[in-house]
């Protein structure tokens, strides 16, 4: 074997090899892309979960702020009431 036959029997060796490593080469960039893409999308949908419960946080407060205020109108009318001999 002269050295062209060698050189062309390696180079028919290393075609499938260097094919076989792109695709796996591959294969793990994309799994890692489409972990990628999940992981932001789950940090994504956690933002706005906070955000809608800080919301709803603050309106339960105000919630409760307008009930409390209500509440004490109730018992001063009441008082109202009886001050003037009214029954309750």
């Amino acid at each position: 074997m002269d050295a062209a036959m060698v050189t062309a029997i390696a180079a028919l060796a290393a075609s499938p090899v260097a094919a076989v490593a792109a695709m796996y080469g591959t294969k793990g960039a994309n799994r890692a892309a489409r972990e990628g893409g999940v992981i932001g999308g789950y940090n994504n949908l956690t933002d706005q979960l906070q955000e809608e419960r800080k919301e709803l946080r603050a309106d339960l407060a105000a919630a409760r702020a307008e009930l409390a205020a209500e509440r004490a109108e109730v018992a001063r009318l009441k008082a109202v009431v009886a001050q003037l001999g009214g029954q309750l």
